[in-house]
This record gives structure tokens, C-alpha cells and sequence, in this order.
């Protein structure tokens, strides 16, 4: 198991995250999973991608946006407009990789993002990472996959809990990587800082091997982020035993007060 780095961040007007983040190859022979924190001159980002594997060179891809997003945030402002424009720049310098290795088919991701100046918080994402939102120990909510089975969700043809194990699980409708006649991601409206207490970035590869109520009651038997990051990921290795396991990476973060 990959070792868990936390560590404490503060936004430049003193608000400050304690965070902890871990990624594992699983049972693959590349981990196409990257992730960062990235502290610039106004604005505090945390940042997870997951490189599509069934496309090829999905760590290229998910390495080169993380890049771009933790380049792109040190002198960036507005947590309102960055996301935006950090996603667009780097779907940008992705397609140029692809036509420079002639690997247009290849380097697709996902990619999620919470960016914070401690006013405002802004949530953005495209791809089947997920964002789970909490206050006082609770998920209170989280970011719809761009996936087939979200969308059989959403027509009412399976229930949430059932996309863990459906055969679709992994096909996405959208990613970065693809090209686009309109943006593809979505990002919340901005929410005011101390909303929601904490964040949990993943790629599927943690979240489809750890529910809900499980995040929830790891998180009140917890001490610390570290401690929380930490016994949700051996709930992760305990119901992945066995499984051919995929690249799991995750960021908490929590708020402090």
C-alpha cells in the first residue's frame, strides 16, 4: 500500500485545509492515477485525474493535467473563473500532445478539482472521478459521473448503489482528451468557504470498493484527515482482496476551524 502524505495548507487570507492524499497502483501493471495539492499566490487547489487505461498512455494524460492545473493555479485569482480556464487550457495542451505523438485515439482522463481563495470554494470535474461533499460527518453531496451508469441512474433503469458492480461501470461519456464542440466538464457554482467541512476527491477505483455509509462511519471513528484517509483505504484493499483491483488514489481534506 502506497504511503499516505498529509500535511496542513493555508489560502493566503489565513484559512487554512488539512489534507492527506494517497495513490496505489492496484493490481495493474501502470497506475495511470495522479493527484496534487497546490498552494499559489491567491488560490489553494487539490486536484485528482484518472488516465483511461482501455485507451492507452492514460498516465501521459492524467500526469500532463495535473501539470497544466498545479502550473495554472499559481498565479491564478479567482477561484470563480479558474477552473474554467484551467480545464479548457489544459484540454488544450492535451490535444496538441495527442497530435504531436500521433496518439489521438490514446491519452484520454478524467479529471476533478476543488480550488479555494478562503471566501469561496469552487468544484469542478468531468469524467467518473467523483467529489463527495461533507458537513458535520456527513456526505451531503457529490458530483454525477459522466458515465453511462449514471445515466441509467438518472432514467430510472438501475439504483445508485448498483453502479459499483454494473458492467457498464466504465464507460464515460465524457473525458478529457476527447474533442469537444461545447465544454464537456461541468463545475458548481461556487460555494461560500465553511458550507460544506470537508472533500473527498477519488478516482473509481477507490470509490467503487468503499460505500457511502462506509466514508461516513470511517470518518467519525477517525482522529485526523490521515486517520480517516487511512481507514477508508483499508476498507478499499480489505473488499478489493481477490479482485484484479484498479489504480486507487484518493485526496480528504478537511476545513479547519
Amino acid at each position: 500500500m502506497s504511503d499516505i502524505i498529509s500535511n496542513i495548507i493555508y489560502t493566503p487570507s489565513g484559512r487554512g485545509f488539512q489534507y492527506a492524499l494517497y495513490s496505489h497502483i492496484g493490481s495493474r501493471p501502470v497506475n495511470e492515477d495522479s493527484c496534487a495539492v497546490q498552494g499559489g499566490s491567491f488560490l489553494t487547489g487539490f486536484f485528482l485525474c484518472d488516465g483511461l487505461g482501455g485507451h492507452g498512455m492514460g498516465d501521459q494524460a492524467s500526469q500532463l493535467v495535473i501539470r497544466s492545473l498545479t502550473e495554472d493555479i499559481m498565479n491564478a485569482a479567482d477561484p470563480d473563473s479558474f477552473i474554467p480556464a484551467a480545464f479548457e487550457n489544459a484540454q488544450a495542451k492535451l490535444l496538441q500532445e495527442q497530435k504531436r505523438l500521433r496518439a489521438e485515439q490514446k491519452m484520454k482522463t478524467t479529471a476533478t478539482a476543488v480550488v479555494s481563495d478562503g471566501k469561496k470554494v469552487s468544484i469542478g470535474h468531468i469524467g467518473d472521478s467523483r467529489i463527495y461533499l461533507w458537513k458535520r460527518g456527513k456526505i451531503r453531496k457529490r458530483t454525477l459521473d459522466h458515465s453511462v451508469t449514471q445515466m441509467m441512474v438518472l432514467s430510472h433503469e438501475i439504483r445508485d448503489e448498483e453502479i459499483r458492480n454494473h458492467p457498464d461501470r466504465s464507460l464515460l461519456l465524457r473525458a478529457m482528451g476527447t474533442e469537444w464542440d461545447e465544454p464537456k466538464y461541468e463545475v458548481m457554482k461556487p460555494q461560500r468557504f465553511g458550507k460544506y467541512d470537508a472533500f473527498l476527491l477519488c478516482s473509481d477505483g477507490f470509490w467503487e470498493l468503499i460505500t457511502e455509509k462506509e466514508m461516513e462511519q470511517c470518518m467519525k471513528e477517525s482522529s485526523d484527515t490521515a486517520d480517516w484517509l487511512g481507514r477508508m483505504i483499508s476498507l478499499v484493499f480489505q473488499n478489493g482482496a481477490g479482485k484484479n483491483m484498479d489504480n486507487n488514489t484518493a485526496i480528504a481534506v478537511k476545513i479547519l476551524k
